[in-house]
């Protein structure tokens, strides 16, 4: 097994991923947002106009921007590796979604989220994440 890191550090990563995914199918932007550090960067390299974007409040309203063209989201996320090294860490994880789009469309997009941890005051958040389409729209 490729993870590292200490039993606690990992539960807490895999919990930070299921807040992560929880408060999107709940769309709760505060919830959502807590799971970013202040410096933070995202990267949807799929999105037009969201290839990256930086820093916790930016991403947060890109979010909740981009919300509003989906009246349904279904995510489902799955971690692949977790390695802690200190207060810093990886995570590589996957994604499963179901989205209806305004027009009525259903997507079932899956990825991948290349992500960058850190632990600040013993909670971990996103510092960075990086998304890669593996299969679907």
């Amino acid at each position: 097994m490729s993870n590292t890191g200490s039993t606690e550090d990992r539960l807490a990563i895999r919990e930070l991923l299921e807040h992560y995914a929880d408060a999107v199918n709940q769309r709760d932007a505060a919830a959502w947002g807590a799971t970013w550090a202040e410096d933070s960067e995202w990267n949807l390299p799929v999105v037009p106009g969201m290839e990256s974007i930086k820093g916790k409040a930016n991403i947060l309203a890109a979010w909740v921007e981009s919300m509003k063209l989906f009246p349904f989201v279904h995510m489902v996320c799955t971690p692949g590796q977790i390695r802690v090294e200190g207060d810093r860490a990886t995570l590589r994880s996957y994604t499963a979604e179901v989205a209806v789009m305004q027009n009525g469309e259903e997507i079932r997009p899956r990825g991948q989220y290349n992500d960058e941890l850190v632990k600040i005051n013993g909670e971990w958040l996103f510092r960075r994440r990086a998304f890669q389409s593996l299969h679907g729209e």
